[in-house]
C-alpha cells in the first residue's frame, strides 16, 4: 500500500542532511544498521560462493569466516537499530527529557564505523579487523553510559530498562572476549563471545523490548483485547538463558534439554497469551505476532536437538534452531519493529506497504532455506542461496526506508 504523505515528502537538501539525520536517534542508527544489513550479509554471500563454487582471488580473513559472521551480524548489524531503538525510547520509559544529538550520534559513528572497518578487514587485512573491534567497542561503552545515565536520573526503575542494560553490559563483555582473542587470547575467548551475543545480549534485548511493546500496541488497537505483562517472566527467561549460555559454553550439551524446554514453555505460553487471532489487522500489527512465533518455535527445535543429543549424541539438526531464531525470530521482528517505528516517528500512516510485506515474506522463505540447508543434501548450495535470498529480500526495504530517514517528517514536526 503506498504511503498517502509520500508525494509531498522532499529529501533533504544536501546542507539540511546532516541535521536531518541527526534529529534524532533512530534515523542515523537505523540507516547505519540497514546499510550494514546489505554491507554484512555480501561479505557472507561472496564467501560462501568462494566456498561452494571457488572465487578466484577472494581474499580470506584471518578468523574462521564463520566466527566472523556470527560476531558482526551480532554485535554490529543488528545492535545499531537496537541502539536506535533504545537511545530514542529510554528517556519515554523512564519520563526523561530526550537525548541530545551530542549524545547519540558518537554512538552511531563508533559502531558503524567500527563495523565498516571490520568489514574491510575481513579481506585478510588483520590489523584492520582489530582496530574496528576496538572502534565498536568505544561505542557500545558510550552507549551504555549514556543509557545508564538516564537510567540513573529516573526516579522509576523500569525492568525492561534494567534488563536491557543488563543485556548490553554482557554485550560489551563479549566484544572485550572476542578481542582478547584477535590479540592473542584462547579461542574460547572467540566462542564464548558468540554465545553471548545470542543469549546475553540479542535474545534479552529483544525479548524485553516485545514483552513491553507488543501487548501495548495490541491493546492499543485490537478491540477486547487483554494486555498481559507479567513481571515473572523478564527475570525466569533471564535465569533460563544464562544457563544455557554456561552450559553451551562448557560443552555440557548433553544436559540443554533441562533449560531449552522450560524456555520452550515459556515462548510458547507468552505467544498465546498475547492473542495473535485478536491481532491480525492492521498488517504492521499482525507481522510482529508473526514474527515472535519464530521464538517458540526455535526453541521447540533446540529442545528436539537437545533430547536427541542426550540420548544418542547425534545433532541432527545443526544450526537449523540457530537460525530459526537468527533469521527468523530476529530477522522478522526487525523488520517488523523497524516498519512500524519508521512510519510513526516520519508522521506516516502506521501502515505495512508493500514493499515492507515483500520484505518479511521473502525473509520467511530465507528462514526456511537456511533451515533446509541444515537437513542434508548439498548444505553448501542452500546456503548460498540462502545469503543471496536476504540480500533480495531486504534491497528494496533498505532503500525505501533509507528514503524516508533523509527525508524530513511529512507533518512538520521535529524529529
Amino acid at each position: 500500500m503506498r504511503d498517502s504523505h509520500s508525494s509531498t515528502a522532499r529529501p533533504a537538501t544536501f546542507a539540511e542532511l546532516p541535521a536531518v539525520l541527526a534529529s534524532a536517534p533512530h534515523r542515523l542508527l537505523f540507516l547505519a544498521g540497514a546499510v550494514a544489513v546489505l554491507l554484512g550479509m555480501l561479505w557472507w554471500a561472496l564467501e560462501l560462493t568462494w566456498m561452494r563454487f571457488g572465487l578466484h582471488g577472494w581474499p580470506q580473513p584471518s578468523i574462521p569466516p564463520g566466527w566472523a559472521h556470527a560476531m558482526l551480524l551480532q554485535y554490529g548489524m543488528l545492535p545499531l537499530f537496537m541502539f536506535g531503538f533504545l537511545l530514542t525510547v529510554f528517556p519515554r520509559w523512564l519520563n526523561q527529557p530526550a537525548l541530545p544529538r551530542a549524545r547519540y550520534v558518537p554512538v552511531a559513528g563508533a559502531v558503524f564505523g567500527g563495523y565498516v572497518l571490520a568489514n574491510l578487514g575481513l579481506l585478510n587485512l588483520p590489523w584492520l579487523l582489530k582496530g574496528g573491534f576496538l572502534l565498536m567497542l568505544a561505542g557500545y561503552l558510550s552507549g551504555l553510559y549514556t543509557l545508564a545515565q538516564v537510567f540513573r536520573a529516573s526516579r522509576e526503575r523500569n525492568d525492561h530498562a534494567r534488563s536491557c542494560l543488563l543485556a548490553l553490559g554482557l554485550g560489551t563483555l563479549g566484544l572485550v572476549a572476542f578481542l582478547a582473542y584477535l590479540f592473542g587470547g584462547p579461542p574460547a575467548c572467540a566462542t564464548l563471545a558468540i554465545k553471548l551475543g545470542t543469549f546475553g545480549l540479542l535474545l534479552p534485548i529483544f525479548f524485553s523490548v516485545v514483552h513491553r511493546m507488543l501487548p501495548f500496541f495490541s491493546g492499543n488497537v485490537a478491540r477486547g483485547y487483554v494486555v498481559i505483562r507479567p513481571r515473572w517472566s523478564l527475570p525466569l527467561v533471564w535465569l533460563l538463558l544464562l544457563a544455557h549460555l554456561l552450559l553451551d559454553w562448557r560443552g555440557a550439551s548433553g544436559w540443554l534439554w533441562l533449560v531449552d524446554i522450560p524456555l520452550t514453555l515459556v515462548f510458547g505460553w507468552h505467544a498465546l497469551a498475547w492473542q495473535p487471532w485478536k491481532a491480525m489487522r492492521p498488517g504492521l500489527l499482525a507481522v510482529l505476532h508473526l514474527a515472535f512465533a519464530w521464538l517458540p518455535l526455535a526453541f521447540v527445535l533446540y529442545a528436539v536437538q537437545d533430547v536427541i543429543y542426550a540420548v544418542s549424541g547425534r545433532l541432527v539438526l545443526g544450526r537449523a534452531p540457530l537460525h530459526a531464531l537468527a533469521i527468523g525470530f530476529f530477522g522478522s521482528m526487525l523488520v517488523a519493529m523497524v516498519t512500524r517505528v519508521t512510519q510513526g516517528h516520519s508522521g506516516r500512516p502506521l501502515q505495512m506497504g508493500a514493499v515492507a510485506w515483500l520484505c518479511f515474506g521473502l525473509l520467511q522463505l530465507v528462514a526456511l532455506l537456511r533451515i533446509r540447508a541444515e537437513l542434508g543434501g548439498d548444505a553448501y548450495l542452500w546456503l548460498v542461496i540462502a545469503a543471496y535470498g536476504w540480500l533480495l529480500a531486504f534491497l528494496p526495504w533498505v532503500l525505501r526506508s533509507a528514503w524516508i530517514w533523509l527525508t524530513p517528517r511529512v507533518d512538520g514536526k521535529p524529529g
